[in-house]
């Protein structure tokens, strides 16, 4: 009865071939996954900076439609006043967003109206992109008048 009892005991066990085994398996399946969800991450921030662009854009919009057709004006300074109510003609009107947006690398975007780039009646915006130099809206920058 005891040769039994250890025989159970030493099978309870896995030996070092299935272990390195299974090691192997995890091994191979993760080099053919990782790579493909490395570049995703990229993409991701880039998507979440345009789908911040839009929403600032939209709410630009909704300022100059309760300001006679006026965007504010200057460069990112100008996105504060978005921030805290107004009283325009009489009339008040709350605030439009509670902070200044910012794209997916934590930086605040750029702002420029009256401006000089894509079409000159609407604002320009931009993110400095993923090196967070400022190019002007150029090289990976993420803008608001080109079609990405």
């Amino acid at each position: 009865m005891r040769t039994q009892r250890q025989r159970r005991a030493r099978r309870a066990g896995f030996t070092l071939i299935e272990v390195l085994l299974v090691v192997a398996i995890l091994g191979v399946i993760a080099a053919a996954v990782v790579p493909s969800l490395l570049g995703r991450q990229k993409a991701a921030y880039e998507q979440q900076t345009r789908n911040n662009i839009k929403t600032l854009q939209q709410i630009l919009t909704m300022y100059a439609l309760d300001h006679d057709g006026q965007y504010p004006s200057g460069g990112r300074e100008a996105l504060t006043s978005l921030t805290s109510s107004t009283d325009y003609h009489g009339k008040k009107i709350g605030a439009y967003m509670d902070a200044t947006p910012k794209d997916a690398w934590g930086e605040q975007l750029y702002y420029e109206f009256p401006t000089s780039k894509g079409k000159g009646d609407k604002p320009a915006v931009w993110s400095a992109g993923p090196n967070g130099q400022n190019e002007d809206g150029g090289g990976d920058d993420l803008n608001s008048w080109s079609d990405q």
